[in-house]
């Protein structure tokens, strides 16, 4: 057996509020959409990983999803852009990753990250 891939399920009264988000900031197209329910997804090739924290590392609270991108500051211009609230960072880790923390439209926290 082999998984294919993990997707994180997040309740809301609104699905479609998450487009300013995860459609325009980081890009992902709206690969279902029933209503009651919408899927983003990537292009290319995505790393199925599920992760489970004690803590965020560097004391921070742990976050809902991690998004790794390949262009931490163009997602950053674009956070900034959209007036998002940043929450932490952006910072470089010890372990070996730039990073910073936002809220998506639903109220969850997303460490978006690049490694590198």
């Amino acid at each position: 057996m082999q998984v294919k891939r993990i997707i994180a399920n997040i309740a809301t009264s609104d699905p479609a509020s998450a487009d300013s988000f995860y459609q325009d900031i980081l890009g992902l197209e709206l690969a279902m959409d029933h209503g009651w329910i919408r899927t983003y997804a990537g292009s290319g090739d995505m790393q199925v990983q599920v992760s489970f924290a004690q803590q965020g590392g560097s004391g921070t609270h742990v976050p809902d999803l991690s998004v790794e991108v390949d262009d931490l500051d163009e997602a950053l211009r674009r956070v900034r852009a959209a007036n998002i609230a940043i929450e932490y960072g952006p910072v470089r880790e010890p372990w070996g990753v730039r990073r910073f923390y936002v809220r998506d439209p639903l109220g969850r926290l997303i460490n978006l990250l690049q490694h590198g």
